[in-house]
């Protein structure tokens, strides 16, 4: 079906195993949405799909993503791949220059390719409630991005090239397993929200206090000490501390 100028193909909950032969007939197609199906594998010829700007395989069964999927350089929009059941990502992902948008949440992902960091235009990266322990540090170089969501992971620490992420606006660690407060953080300058709630800390850095556009600072279910001198300074300059 085509909605306004773009062509669009929506089968979101329709009870499909298999990608409709249909598809492969569009060779325009900007928009594909195949969510809330029963999909467990996507076809290599996905990559021939040139114009897609937006790709919806979210809420399925597919265990593997096909490296075609790096032919997808127009994708400039979207890309959802959450609630699957992937184990890895292709490395070819880093090939997609144009995208802005990732969610690759809620899969058991246990790394994410160091080609990720290639992304010159991806502005929100969600990799919530995978089996994370570490990411790479080629994230360091998405200078557009803006949201980072890793929430529901097994994360320690975070790389110092983190620090490089001047646009990053929201910074979601919750649930995993920091008992300090990452040190790449120190470096960003336009940081808005950082979420920590249900991880191991016991003590802030007084450096925190000092990250410049702070608003929301979310301490719940830790243990954490934060002393009297650093709360006022916060809150004394409009940051909501939540402990």
């Amino acid at each position: 079906m085509t909605v306004g100028t773009e062509n669009v193909l929506n089968y979101w909950h329709g009870g499909l195993s298999d990608v409709p032969d249909e598809v492969w007939h569009h060779s325009s197609l900007e928009v594909l949405l195949l969510p809330d199906n029963a999909l467990t594998r996507l076809p290599a010829r996905i990559g021939t799909l040139t114009s897609l700007h937006t790709l919806d395989l979210g809420h399925n069964h597919l265990t593997e993503l096909p490296p075609e999927l790096g032919d997808l350089t127009g994708l400039s929009r979207f890309l959802y791949v959450h609630d699957n059941r992937l184990s890895a990502l292709p490395d070819s992902l880093g090939r997609l220059k144009r995208l802005t948008y990732l969610n690759v949440g809620e899969n058991r992902l246990t790394a994410l390719p160091d080609t990720l960091g290639s992304l010159d235009a991806l502005v929100e990266l969600r990799a919530q409630h995978n089996r994370l322990t570490t990411v790479p540090s080629s994230l360091g170089g998405l200078a557009a991005l803006r949201e980072l969501w890793l929430r529901g992971n097994r994360l320690t620490s975070l790389p110092a090239s983190v620090g490089r992420l001047g646009e990053l606006r929201e910074l979601d660690l919750r649930e995993n397993a920091f008992a300090t407060v990452p040190q790449a953080l120190r470096g960003l300058p336009l940081l808005r929200r950082l979420d920590l709630r249900a991880n191991r800390l016991r003590e802030l850095p007084p450096w925190i206090g000092h990250l410049p556009a702070l608003e929301k600072l979310d301490l719940r279910w830790n243990e954490v000490s934060v002393p009297d001198s650093l709360l006022r300074r916060l809150e004394g300059r409009g940051c909501v501390v939540l402990r």
